[in-house]
């Protein structure tokens, strides 16, 4: 991509702002969001157009059929569709385009594959190996993975949530934990006595160690007693899995999928799952019920006579 015409780079600049400072998004979705608008208006300005309020429904189509024509993914397309949606949406709202061009732009629907997730014994192989290792190494760091991976997989929180969690948002005598999710929306999520018994380890024994005048109310630290970040927990979680024959190889949203899975697959309905994982929409949701769905299908196959 080339360098964007002043006028589109200073656009884009306050299109940032907007997204940081009025909608109040993740870094990561600012720059999701940057990044797609930022390949639209290169794409605009190669058509010839110069402002804004050019920006109709025939060049929003064009930059979509140019992501085709590369081989994009229709996941891919249709997030993109998205982001030049609201985009658009934005330039009509502050009077920068005299219409919404983006009102009637359609995006193909994205394939929704099937998230793979452990089986139940295989989640806790994994939770044991890990418990295994810690106190074989008798340390800090120990103690806090076994807490990192307890907590991930009872609670189904999401990898920016669990980093983003203190000490206070933990209340042990009703064994929950308060989440701030996307959107900055608060939800209270429990936990059971696996997750608590490797918190209060964690709490009781191996923070101190690690505790630094830098490292404030944070619940997880890293080594250097600085609030851990989420690369930390994807390596722990790529590394523990991996550790057990036959698992999928996930990352720590997969420990995600699986704690979904296996809450509807254990009896709880949709609508309380949908509540514990801060989904937006119950159709986010719905999605581990085809999960639970094609396992059902395989163990009939596997067992039923008639099958």
């Amino acid at each position: 991509m080339t360098e964007l015409p002043e006028g589109f780079a200073r656009l884009l600049g306050e299109y940032e702002r907007h997204l940081v400072s009025e909608r109040d998004l993740t870094p990561h979705s600012v720059r999701a969001y940057v990044g797609d608008i930022a390949g639209l208006l290169d794409h605009a300005s190669r058509l010839g157009l110069t402002a804004p309020d050019q920006l109709d429904l025939r060049a929003l189509r064009s930059w979509l059929a140019k992501q085709q024509s590369m081989g994009r993914s229709r996941t891919t397309i249709a997030r993109r569709a998205t982001a030049a949606r609201v985009f658009a949406a934005w330039l009509a709202r502050t009077g920068r385009a005299p219409v919404d061009a983006g009102a009637a732009l359609r995006s193909p629907k994205a394939h929704r594959t099937l998230p793979p997730v452990l089986r139940a014994d295989e989640a806790a192989a994994v939770l044991q190996a890990r418990a295994e290792a810690a106190d074989a190494a008798d340390g800090p760091l120990g103690l806090r993975d076994v807490a990192i991976l307890e907590l991930l997989y009872a609670t189904g929180i999401r990898v920016g949530e669990l980093v983003g969690l203190d000490i206070d948002d933990v209340d042990r005598h009703r064994n929950v934990v308060r989440v701030l999710g996307k959107g900055r929306k608060e939800r209270t999520v429990p936990f059971g006595k696996p997750a608590a018994d490797a918190l209060d380890a964690w709490l009781g024994e191996g923070r101190a160690s690690l505790a630094r005048e830098g490292s404030g109310s944070a619940l997880f630290l890293g080594a250097r007693g600085g609030r851990l970040d989420q690369r930390a927990v994807r390596t722990l979680v790529h590394k523990s899995v991996s550790a057990v024959p036959g698992a999928p190889d996930l990352a720590p949203h997969g420990l995600r999928h699986t704690a979904a899975t296996h809450l509807l697959e254990g009896g709880a309905d949709l609508r309380s799952v949908q509540e514990l994982l801060g989904h937006a929409s119950l159709a986010t949701t719905q999605l581990y019920t085809h999960v639970s769905t094609d396992r059902l299908r395989r163990a009939y196959q596997q067992a039923h006579p008639r099958a």
